[in-house]
């Protein structure tokens, strides 16, 4: 009679922390090596990973799923092997764009950048972006900037030359061996070059295999950006809450 499951469940110590996380605990052995099927699981994720960093976002498609004006813009950077290897050329607008960003008067400015991950992009930030907007529909939104080859840091000098008060930039997160399409989002007040990663907000995480939801992270940006307006300030000094979403607004 073959083993029952169940009883050899009950006997592995690791089962009940294994289904709490997607780390890789109590692997199983085989002599003096890991088990292959948990050999073959590494070496996929691993892959992935690898893939999502090497990826290159298809700006036309994603664009092409965006309601209303979207501007396409793109780093200094020359190639992807730079991007990996000078993070501060990813960090600058292309001195060809810089012509692409008219000035306005707008509250917040939403960037859609490839960072480390062009699948968490593809795959996460239009439905991000619908999810946030239905939230604000008060606000003076800029077009839509798609930037490619892109840090974190492109989003101040592309919202400094828009005029936004606000620059809300979602970027694929570095891949892990658990999550290769892991999308953030940095929201900064007053963005401008030279600003401090202090003077940021990060909602990390975004994605829906166990992440952070669409709408648990929309409502949280949505109560972020309306602080960030009202108090004149992003990072540091803007704290949710827990649990409390309104706030004080003293």
């Amino acid at each position: 009679m073959p083993p029952d499951p169940e009883a050899l469940k009950s006997r592995d110590p690791w089962a009940a922390l294994r289904a709490t996380t997607n780390a890789r605990i109590g692997l199983a052995r085989v002599g003096d090596a890991m088990a292959l099927g948990d050999v073959l699981a590494f070496q996929s994720a691993h892959a992935l990973a690898r893939d999502a960093v090497h990826a290159a976002l298809d700006t036309t498609a994603l664009a092409s799923q965006i309601a209303g004006p979207v501007i396409t813009v793109r780093s200094a950077v020359p190639d992807r092997e730079t991007y990996l290897r000078r993070p501060d050329q990813g960090r600058r607008l292309h001195p060809d764009c810089a012509s692409l960003l008219p000035r306005g008067d707008y509250d917040a400015v939403f960037v859609i950048a490839d960072g480390l991950s062009a699948t968490a992009v593809a795959t996460h930030a239009v439905p991000m972006l619908e999810a946030i907007l239905a939230r604000l529909p008060m606000l003076r939104v800029a077009p839509v900037v798609i930037a490619t080859q892109a840090r974190v840091a492109i989003g101040d000098e592309i919202g400094e030359r828009l005029g936004a008060r606000l620059c809300a930039i979602m970027i694929g997160e570095r891949p892990g061996l658990s999550v290769a399409n892991s999308l953030g989002i940095y929201l900064t007040h007053h963005p401008r070059i030279g600003c401090r990663d202090s003077a940021r907000n990060c909602i990390s995480n975004i994605h829906t295999k166990g992440g952070l939801s669409y709408a648990a992270a929309a409502d949280t940006l949505a109560w972020l950006m309306r602080e960030a307006l009202h108090r004149k300030l992003t990072g540091v000094g803007l704290k949710e809450a827990a649990g409390d979403l309104i706030g004080d607004r003293s």
